[in-house]
């Protein structure tokens, strides 16, 4: 017979040595008396077994040897299997069956393989930047040109509108001029600063804000109000612009003259729609800002032939708007504004955060 497995006990036989086994019939007594009974088995006052003896706690592998039946070697006419020795080590205590490798914490090994893993994410990432020369993996620098979108907001208005322009030979036959700053005006919407033409033309572009003043010539005889509209416009859709203004001649009628900038008890009281007698408009150059300057007569005349600033510099022009030279005006006003407007955002750009 095989040895029952190590922490089991081996089964009780149903019949008396010698005898045939009789289903459904009781143990014979005398095979009971000549056994010796299991731990704590309970017997009746003639030596018959009551119940079975009760289960060992522990089921698993981790169970220390249970020594075998002795009364089962002598109910049996062959031999019985051979006690195990139980080992050197086993003092009461349980004991494994085999030695279990000690494993590292299951969090330890995690944070292991995180660092790891974070580690390698980051190196392929930047070899991946080297080899192909990925732009996005620089870090992004703001230029003048994208800087200059939020200067209407952030830059002193004696920065964009000086108090005092110096137009050195900016008059006709080169001569110098001088404009002082008479009136500014707050940011205004495109609708309320622009006409209704030149707003759909710009409409494209997303006109942001409109930022004006109103400047006087030292003489006293002229005014010229100077405006900056800034947009949403990338370089592409700027250039689309500037080519539709100048090729397409949009920037010169007269539906598209910007409005002009008054403030009452000031000499710019009665500079209205009526007195406009020149203007410019341009896309400024590396910049998504539209530059334009009106100009006209200080009494408050009325004209009813305007006329583009590059037709009425023209030599030999005769409109009255040629001959008082508001050509000039407006052009060397605005001129002047767009390159402060340049200059203020290369160095709002050069004085960012890297």
């Amino acid at each position: 017979m095989r040895p029952p497995a190590p922490g089991r006990i081996p089964p009780r036989p149903t019949h008396a040595p010698g005898a045939a086994p009789h289903p459904g019939r009781a143990e014979d007594a005398s095979a009971v008396e000549g056994r010796t009974a299991f731990p704590g088995e309970r017997h009746s006052p003639s030596g018959a077994a009551l119940g079975t003896p009760p289960a060992p706690v522990e089921t698993t592998v981790r169970l220390r040897p249970v020594p075998p039946d002795p009364g089962f070697a002598t109910r049996h006419h062959h031999h019985a299997w051979p006690p195990p020795s139980p080992p050197e080590s086993l003092s009461g205590t349980a004991t494994r069956l085999r030695p279990v490798p000690s494993r590292p914490p299951v969090r330890a090994a995690a944070a292991v393989a995180c660092v790891v893993l974070g580690l390698g994410l980051i190196g392929g990432a930047v070899t991946g930047s080297w080899l192909t020369g990925d732009s996005a993996a620089e870090p992004v620098v703001p230029d003048a040109y994208t800087t200059a979108r939020s200067l209407w907001h952030s830059v002193p208005v004696d920065t964009l509108f000086p108090r005092t322009l110096k137009g050195d030979g900016a008059g006709p036959g080169r001569a110098d001029r001088t404009w002082t700053r008479v009136a500014v005006a707050p940011d205004s919407a495109c609708a309320d600063a622009l006409p209704a033409p030149l707003v759909r033309t710009l409409r494209p572009v997303g006109c942001t804000r409109v930022l004006r003043a109103t400047y006087a010539d030292s003489t006293g005889s002229s005014l010229t109000t100077v405006g900056l509209v800034f947009t949403e416009g990338d370089r592409p859709a700027m250039t689309a612009l500037k080519t539709r203004l100048t090729t397409g001649r949009l920037a010169e009628r007269t539906d598209h003259i910007p409005h002009t900038f008054s403030v009452e008890g000031t000499p710019t009281a009665g500079f209205g729609e009526r007195q406009r007698a020149s203007w410019t408009l341009e896309v400024v150059d590396g910049v998504p800002v539209v530059g334009y300057a009106v100009s006209g007569f200080a009494d408050g005349r009325t004209v009813t032939d305007p006329q583009p600033a590059g037709a009425a510099t023209v030599t030999g022009a005769k409109t009255a708007a040629a001959e008082a030279g508001l050509g000039f005006e407006a052009k060397g006003i605005a001129t002047r504004i767009e390159e402060g407007l340049r200059t203020a955002a290369t160095t709002t750009a050069t004085a960012a955060p890297r």
